[in-house]
């Protein structure tokens, strides 16, 4: 009598290890899948940004060590935008393969319950929820936010290649340049337009030369003549040698943080109180909109990724034996991509209003408990 005891008891524990086995390396597959294909799609999706960011050296005048440091922190917002798409494609595709192969079928002969694996999946999924949401609200805003200071900071290293022979350079704002003639480091005939110090100064030489540093940059200019035109009063005086600083002109990148680079804490206190940390008060409406249109982004719209799960469970109700298994398939595809439009499209009406912002945050919710309770009932007689 108590032997059959033990051997019901180990069966037991054999049966449970089994299934902690059976879940384990389910989740190991979606993941493996997971972390590859957003990988591959975040390089292809950074590559096709890096070209478009290349404007920075052509066009603005910043070095190629600034390029590549820019585009590099702009990675985690691109894995943050492609995060559901890619869990979704991955989540699909694992139970697709499971049942193309006769896994699942194993799982169900062997004991495994269907609500309990959904259940399973449910959990794996909210946990990938939590690290979007560290994605959106901390490491996504920190790394745009260095980006964006990278730009402001940096000095125009690059200016010396933007300067070439009978061109008119205007990548400062309020300066252009205009060089004749260019041999490697010197040049001739040089004309010079600035008005960033609120009036019009003109500077014409013959000579000069680039000499820069870690610390500054500035123009050697010979034999020349300045025009300053100031309130229509016109001074004008020759020289023989002049240095003209270029450290005090920024290119023409947008420098000042945007709505999505800024803290977390800063948005809600914005929210809140309608108050930036800089004491600049956010009155704007369409600021105060946007501002929690992002928060929403952060913490909100990443409860779609278990909801996602959910829809991708509906596929235990339908064996690849059953047919109707290829419409199903076909159905809970489409629905899938039908809900991460409707996550994306409906962020942008969710602050409209206040009724607009309880139809964004009872949406999601509705529809799990649709696909879950559907799932519930069908799996009771599979």
């Amino acid at each position: 009598m108590l032997s059959n005891k033990n051997e019901l008891y180990i069966s037991i524990k054999i049966k449970i290890s089994m299934k902690k086995l059976i879940f384990r390396k389910f989740i190991i597959d979606v993941l493996i899948f997971f972390a590859a294909s957003i990988t591959i799609m975040g390089l292809i999706v950074w590559t096709l940004q890096a070209v478009n960011y290349f404007d920075f050296v052509t066009e603005d005048g910043h070095g190629l060590k600034v390029y590549f440091a820019f585009t590099l922190l702009n990675f985690p917002k691109i894995i943050h935008r492609i995060f559901p798409f890619v869990f979704f494609i991955s989540l699909f595709y694992t139970i697709i393969r499971y049942e193309a192969n006769n896994q699942l079928n194993i799982f169900w002969l062997n004991g495994v319950n269907k609500i309990k694996f959904t259940n399973v999946i449910l959990i794996f999924s909210s946990i990938l929820m939590l690290v979007q949401i560290f994605l959106g609200s901390y490491l996504s805003p920190i790394s745009q936010l260095k980006a964006r200071m990278l730009i402001k900071e940096s000095n125009i290293d690059f200016f010396t290649n933007l300067i070439k022979d009978g061109k008119f350079i205007n990548a400062v704002n309020g300066l252009t340049i205009f060089i004749e003639n260019k041999d490697s480091k010197n040049y001739s005939n040089i004309f010079i337009e600035d008005s960033t110090k609120g009036f019009s100064r003109m500077i014409y030489a013959k000579k000069g030369v680039i000499i820069s540093d870690q610390k500054n940059k500035q123009f050697l200019l010979e034999d020349g003549k300045v025009l300053n035109n100031d309130d229509n009063r016109i001074n004008t005086f020759e020289f023989d040698q002049i240095n003209f600083s270029l450290d005090a002109f920024s290119s023409n990148s947008i420098t000042k943080p945007k709505i999505q680079e800024i803290n977390s804490n800063h948005l809600l206190k914005c929210v809140i109180d309608r108050n930036y940390s800089n004491k600049k008060k956010c009155e704007d409406s369409e600021t105060l909109r946007e501002t929690k249109q992002e928060l929403l982004k952060r913490f909100f719209k990443p409860i779609y990724i278990p909801l996602i799960a959910m829809l991708c469970c509906l596929l235990f109700i339908s064996g690849k034996f059953k047919p109707n298994y290829e419409k199903t398939k076909k159905i809970v595809f489409l629905i899938g991509i039908l809900i991460i439009i409707i996550s994306e499209t409906s962020l942008r009406y969710s602050a409209a209003s206040n009724f607009s912002l309880l139809l964004y945050f009872i949406t999601p919710f509705i529809f799990f408990l649709i696909f879950y309770k559907f799932s519930f009932n069908k799996i009771k007689y599979v």
